[in-house]
């Protein structure tokens, strides 16, 4: 497993903060892969959220980073995490990867981790937060992920952090033949869609409703 350097955020207080934080919003939830709980446990929160919502970083729900965008709710990230069925070997791309809590979540869970995310500030950021837990598996671009990262793929596994209002059926050529690919799906009314295939198929199931920021493209279609 990766090793964190951790001790520069070492607190009794926001510990026992992630500790409820896992048994009330995930254990009781049904979040059962004890890989994606000691992950939680061990990635503190709140130094991926703005010093303003700091103490609001173990509540249950999203918040706010900036540039119109959010960290996402605890329950819904471990959800995606654990319908992902990681292993240690994965080699795993996030498109819309924000102020990187997820990326720094699938650094102990997978071998390599690829993050692409469209605000500058943002990547900026998140490198920063990144090396300063002292993750080495993790690399981030700069870009437009909306059609996936395609010079590191194929991907063991794709997950969506920001809904398309339509599914870019391309994102599926980036994947193995075993692949999975997790992402929420509409404009206003979002569906999270877990897809793989099967005898050269690709199937998909919906999991849950849930509600993202879109994602956005690096340039907007404009209508005829």
């Amino acid at each position: 497993m990766t090793k964190i350097n951790i001790k520069q955020y070492m607190s009794l207080g926001k510990f026992i903060q992630r500790q409820r934080m896992i048994q009330e919003q995930l254990v009781e939830n049904d979040i059962q892969d004890q890989r994606v709980l000691d992950a939680f446990l061990a990635i503190p929160r709140h130094i991926f959220v703005p010093l303003e919502a700091e103490q609001r970083a173990y509540n249950d729900g999203p918040l706010p980073i900036g540039f119109s965008q959010t960290i996402s709710q605890p329950y819904v990230v471990a959800l995606m995490l654990e319908s992902l069925k990681l292993k240690p070997h994965h080699h795993i791309l996030e498109i819309g990867s924000g102020s990187g809590y997820v990326l720094a979540l699938l650094s102990l869970l997978c071998k390599k981790v690829v993050g692409v995310e469209l605000e500058k500030s943002l990547v900026s950021r998140s490198i920063e937060t990144i090396r300063n837990l002292g993750l080495k598996n993790i690399t981030v671009f700069h870009g437009d992920g909306y059609l996936g990262w395609e010079n590191r793929a194929p991907y063991d596994r794709i997950l969506l952090s920001a809904a398309p209002a339509e599914f870019p059926r391309e994102l599926l050529g980036q994947l193995k033949a075993d692949g999975l690919l997790i992402a929420p799906i509409g404009a206003n009314e979002q569906e999270l869609h877990l897809f793989w295939q099967k005898k050269g198929e690709w199937k998909s199931k919906v999991i849950t409703e849930v509600r993202f920021v879109p994602l956005r493209k690096e340039k907007a279609i404009r209508p005829d």
